[in-house]
């Protein structure tokens, strides 16, 4: 501590402002525990070789390797050995859990990761250069992107393949009401005119107030590039994973088109022995509306909407025809047959759920929160041009469903975790490499004593006794 209190009045002595000085003690406060941590890798790697060897491994030789941490770069020896199989192995590595060639810590690419769900990977790049020790460039942010989110991907089919196997379903949480949207949004790829689809579900228990705000009660979120048979598997699989809905209603929601029809909503939540209730987003309906008649308010639009809410269908198509009669443009009498053939195609879904269901709760509100949500993906994705490749668009939509459920840590770090039987060695090899460092024992300084006298001062021994006084 005496060292660290000098260095920092050698800084302060040495800076002529206080950003100097406090940039400076950064970089020593990242210096000095980096260097400390090195140590203590370096120190638990000897332990470990001694265990290893004990076990009849062999050792190879002794390096060097430098991980980038979130407090600094961090440099230790590490020892290969040969194990009884004749693999070369770096016990250290594989005993911290660490990859072969990984350059950062898996808090620096979590972290990484989570920031490039939010912003650019340039971005990302310079405000950690600004703010930690990393130094990272865009593509290196880019493959980081890619590892975390395959981990959530590998973790989602992981549990498709669960339930596929499984004999019975898990027991999960019963809810009187469950409710669920479904949408897609397209981005472009790397190819001229190419484009992807992200399929994008949300499932939630009701909704929460806050004073004015109304939220969202427990949602979860499922987003994937891949297949619609591929989505709709997984949304399957994380609602009966987390769910009995046995006894449940469920109402669903979407615009109906295709990969998002009644069937696939029944299918997905076929564990439920009531009727599933889908309905026609009315948002989509609105969009229609504004695509037929155009953004300004008229009569036939204003009609058209009253008919459309008292669900009267000779009156609706009255309206359109007499409108249609009114036009002269081939491209906007297009446009009434496309919304008209919508309409029709799904009058059946066109209600409010809550005049279905006679037990509706009290603070039941419409459905209708898929587009809102929807901004995650376009917000990151579709701005300033943005261009996804089939890996990069998967890996960030996943993070962002491990991040909105908060499951992306946990999937990236699975692979981390210690068994039982593997901390048990962990704390032993501590216990060892502390042994190792016990401080010597402080000096206490020389022993007094006194020689007794038993005899005359005049004598010899007398004389003794005052000269080792």
């Amino acid at each position: 501590m005496d060292h660290i209190i000098s260095k920092l009045y050698e800084l302060i002595k040495n800076t002529t402002n206080l950003v100097e000085f406090e940039e400076r003690a950064q970089i020593l406060m990242y210096n000095f525990f980096s260097s400390l941590v090195g140590r203590m890798f370096s120190e638990l790697n000897q332990v470990i070789v001694a265990q290893r060897r004990a076990d009849d491994w062999k050792v190879e030789t002794t390096d060097s390797r430098s991980v980038q941490f979130m407090f600094g770069t961090v440099t230790f020896d590490h020892t290969l050995m040969w194990d009884k199989k004749g693999k070369a192995v770096y016990p250290l590595d594989e005993w911290i859990g660490l990859r072969d060639r990984q350059r950062y810590s898996p808090l620096v690419e979590l972290k990484v990761a989570e920031m490039a769900s939010e912003s650019t990977y340039r971005q990302v790049a310079r405000t950690l250069k600004e703010w930690t020790p990393v130094s990272l460039s865009h593509q290196t942010v880019g493959n980081m992107v890619k590892t975390v989110g395959k981990a959530q991907a590998e973790m989602d089919q992981e549990m498709v393949k669960e339930l596929d196997e499984a004999a019975s379903l898990p027991e999960g949480k019963k809810v009187d009401f469950f409710y669920a949207e479904a949408d897609g949004v397209f981005v472009r790829g790397l190819q001229k005119k190419q484009s992807m689809e992200v399929h994008h579900a949300i499932m939630y228990e009701g909704w929460e107030k806050n004073g004015k705000r109304v939220s969202l009660k427990e949602p979860t979120v499922i987003m994937t590039t891949q297949s619609t048979d591929a989505f709709w598997d997984e949304t399957q699989a994380m609602a009966s994973s987390r769910y009995t809905l046995e006894d449940a209603q469920v109402v669903t929601n979407s615009d109906g088109g295709p990969g998002y029809t009644v069937e696939r909503f029944q299918a997905a939540f076929s564990q439920s022995n009531k009727p599933i209730l889908n309905q026609l987003d009315d948002y989509h309906i609105s969009q229609g509306f504004n695509r037929a008649f155009g953004s300004a308010g008229n009569a036939y639009k204003d009609a058209g909407r009253k008919a459309l809410k008292e669900h009267d269908l000779e009156a609706f198509k009255l309206q359109l025809d007499t409108y249609e009669s009114t036009l002269e443009d081939d491209k906007q009498m297009e446009k009434i047959n496309v919304f008209r053939s919508y309409i029709l195609n799904n009058w059946e879904r066109i209600y409010d759920w809550r005049d279905i269901v006679t037990d509706s709760p009290r603070d039941a509100r419409k459905l209708g929160a898929m587009e809102s949500n929807q901004r995650h993906v376009s917000f990151r994705m579709k701005k300033r041009g943005m261009h996804w490749s089939n890996d990069g668009a998967e890996a960030m939509v996943k993070i962002k469903q491990g991040m909105l459920n908060n499951t992306l840590r946990n999937a990236y770090l699975k692979c981390n975790e210690r068994s039982t039987r593997k901390q048990r060695d962990v704390k032993k090899a501590v216990r060892v490499a502390q042994l190792l460092r016990q401080p010597t024992q402080p000096s206490i300084g020389v022993k007094q004593g006194s020689v007794a006298l038993y005899a005359a001062h005049s004598t010899a021994i007398g004389n003794l006794f005052k000269i080792l006084q």
